[in-house]
């Protein structure tokens, strides 16, 4: 067997499916590629596709990563030319290498998630900046959200790494955002836009990174 990592970018046309059926997708695609996909053992068997950390539901990414197990060894660059055709618009690979099979999973890896995030602001240029520098400098960030089984709270500001203002046009504000991921806790770009005051859903969600330990 032979384990695959691939990197893969979620375009527009495709950022409203779910996390379920985005696996089922990549088992139709790689199935009619002609992939001999390992599986899992047990009463009910499913291919050895796991992803990092589930893309959220109108959320684009260029950064997605995903490992897949294969029965047969084949190279990276036959992989992705098989594979490549299969893929519907809006699903582009961008990269494909070869991981040690029997390496930590990518969910346990997983340290931190790079975002661009487009919102509009009532307020000025000016006031997203201050908000910003006083977010950054706040010894913490007291936060809840509601669940199915009741509110959750926790403190917003460790598991926000950056935050910067990368653009600002015709009162939209471009934020470069570098959230936590691990069993700490995770990050969302529309609680760190809230907690800056911005009560505007964001226009945009674009992961641009996920960074994993050691690298």
């Amino acid at each position: 067997m032979q384990r695959l990592r691939l990197r893969f970018s979620r375009g527009e046309q495709l950022k409203y499916i779910s996390h379920l059926d985005l696996m089922r997708l990549w088992e139709r695609t790689l199935r009619r590629a002609g992939v001999l996909m390992a599986y899992s053992e047990g009463f009910s068997p499913h291919p050895r596709i796991s992803l990092a950390v589930p893309l959220p539901i109108g959320v684009t990414s260029e950064a997605e990563l995903m490992d897949v197990v294969v029965k047969k060894a084949v190279s990276p660059y036959f992989f992705l030319q098989n594979t490549k055709p299969q893929l519907p618009p809006g699903i582009e690979i961008l990269e494909v290498q070869q991981v040690v099979l029997t390496a930590p999973s990518l969910q346990s890896l997983t340290r931190f998630l790079e975002y661009r995030v487009s919102v509009r602001s009532e307020g000025t240029e000016e006031e997203v900046r201050g908000a910003i520098e006083t977010t950054l400098r706040a010894r913490e960030l007291p936060w809840h959200h509601m669940r199915d089984t009741g509110p959750r709270h926790y403190d917003l500001r460790p598991l926000i790494e950056e935050l910067r203002l990368e653009g600002w046009e015709d009162g939209v504000a471009t934020l470069g955002m570098r959230l936590r991921c691990d069993a700490n806790g995770t990050g969302r770009p529309e609680q760190v836009t809230a907690a800056l005051g911005l009560t505007a859903h964001p226009g945009l969600v674009h992961r641009t990174r996920i960074i994993l330990a050691g690298s």
